[in-house]
Formats: structure tokens, C-alpha cells, sequence
């Protein structure tokens, strides 16, 4: 229990913050319980900022984007992987791992120059495919275990009767894997809703940053706006709790599922 509450406590306070007026902020002693409640932080920071709102639809947008183009991508190249048994597959796998050590900003740099010159700054198609850059490498690691977990045989017995590679894949296999699938989607939505460098980097327009750099917007020279910041912060992290409580149970036995030794 003491380290659930470790873990809870700033959420907890993240929403006590959010709904303290200006003046309740840094009595001495603290103000543990905000009473009455002002919602007036959520209209200021979110409802009526019309840039707050413009930035969740972009990150949604980004978020959910980077999500389909990451599966799309890892999917294949996960089962590829698993099922070509050459000898060189355990060094493929090093790009992979190697890639999760880089810090995002050593990629961002090169790909804002790459960017530019297609004509990828400031546009949806360039925030979701660099996002793809940092997740796809984690997808890929993910799910070939859960490939390694299901029989040969199964996609040999499809091939007797008649069916593709192909087919075999898309109506045996990727059943199969569904709770790998389910484990990667959420956690390439988690990583991209919650990406700040290269939605800094690669946006130049206020119009098209994610919600993450737009909180930017509440932490100025000479202060910080702490309750329209704890309230805007507040509806970010919704998003992933929902995220998380509904898929619970998959992420849960995807995890279980995928830890096979090879």
C-alpha cells in the first residue's frame, strides 16, 4: 500500500492543484483537500483556450496515427523475423535495440534537415512518422516473441488447404498475436501522446504542436501558471488512464504472453 500511495500521490496532488484557487496554492500549511472546488483553472487552461484544444486534436491525431503506421510496420517485420530462421536474425535485432538507447534529440536534429527538404515541418504526415521512428523499434522487439510462441504447424495446415502466406497470416497468425497487438497499440499510443522532442523540433507553428509543448505556454519568464498548468495537465493524462484501465487485462496477459526465451 505505502508504495501504491508513493505512486499516487502526485496524481493526486496534480488534481488537488487543478482545483485550488490562486490564493490556496502556497498556503503554509498546504491545502490538502481543495474546499470549495474551482473549476475555473479547466476553463482558462483547456475549454475556453482555443490553442489547448487545437493542440489535444493534434496529438490525437499524432498519437493515433503513429499508432496504425507502427503495427502496419511491425507486424510483418516482427513475423518476418521470427520465421526466418537465418543466421544472421539475432543481428538484425541489434539496429532494434541499439535504437531504443538514442536520445530522442540525436534523431530529431538530422530528421528536422530531412524534414525540411520534403516538405514534412509542420505537417501531420511528418509528426506521425517521426513518432513511428521512436516506436517502431519497441514493436518490433515486443512481438516476435509472441510469433515464436505459435506452431509452425498450424500455418503448414493452412498451406494444405489452399492457403497463401499471406492469407495464412492475416486470418491464423495475427488472431493469435492479438494480445501482443494490443499491448504494442497502447504503448506506441502512450509513447507518442506523450513525445515532446520532436513535436518541439519539427513544429514551428503553435497551430501544429502537440499538446505537450503546448504546456510550454503556461511556464513564462518571470512565473509559472501552476493551476491552469495542474488543470491542462489533468486532461493529458486522462487520455492514458482510460488507455490503460480499459486494456488492462490485455496488456496484463500480452506481456505474460510475449516473455518467451528463444
Amino acid at each position: 500500500m505505502l508504495v501504491v500511495g508513493a505512486f499516487l500521490f502526485p496524481l493526486y496532488w496534480l488534481v488537488s492543484t487543478s482545483l485550488k484557487s490562486p490564493d490556496q496554492l502556497f498556503t503554509s500549511p498546504p491545502t490538502w483537500i481543495p474546499i470549495p472546488a474551482d473549476f475555473s483553472n479547466y476553463s482558462v487552461a483547456v475549454f475556453d483556450n482555443p490553442l489547448m484544444m487545437r493542440a489535444l486534436g493534434n496529438s490525437l491525431i499524432i498519437s493515433v496515427g503513429a499508432t496504425v503506421l507502427t503495427l502496419a510496420l511491425a507486424a510483418p517485420a516482427a513475423y518476418a523475423m521470427a520465421r526466418l530462421r537465418l543466421r544472421w536474425t539475432g543481428l538484425l535485432l541489434l539496429p532494434f535495440l541499439v535504437a531504443q538507447l538514442l536520445p530522442a534529440i540525436n534523431i530529431a536534429l538530422p530528421m528536422f534537415a530531412l524534414f525540411s527538404q520534403w516538405g514534412l515541418v509542420n505537417t501531420y504526415p511528418g509528426l506521425i512518422l517521426a513518432n513511428t521512428v521512436g516506436t517502431l523499434p519497441f514493436a518490433v522487439i515486443v512481438l516476435r516473441p509472441f510469433y515464436l510462441t505459435i506452431p509452425k504447424e498450424l500455418e503448414e495446415a493452412a498451406a494444405v488447404d489452399g492457403a497463401t502466406r499471406f492469407q495464412a497470416f492475416f486470418r491464423i497468425v495475427l488472431p493469435l498475436i492479438q494480445p501482443g497487438l494490443i499491448t504494442v497499440a497502447v504503448f506506441a499510443f502512450v509513447m507518442a501522446w506523450g513525445e515532446f522532442v520532436f513535436g518541439l523540433t519539427l513544429t514551428t507553428e503553435r497551430e501544429m504542436q502537440p499538446v505537450t509543448v503546448t504546456l510550454n505556454s503556461f511556464i513564462g519568464l518571470y512565473g509559472t501558471q501552476w493551476g491552469p498548468l495542474m488543470a491542462a495537465s489533468t486532461i493529458v493524462a486522462i487520455p492514458l488512464i482510460v488507455v490503460f484501465v480499459v486494456f488492462q487485462k490485455y496488456i496484463t496477459s500480452g506481456l505474460a504472453a510475449g516473455s518467451v526465451k528463444d
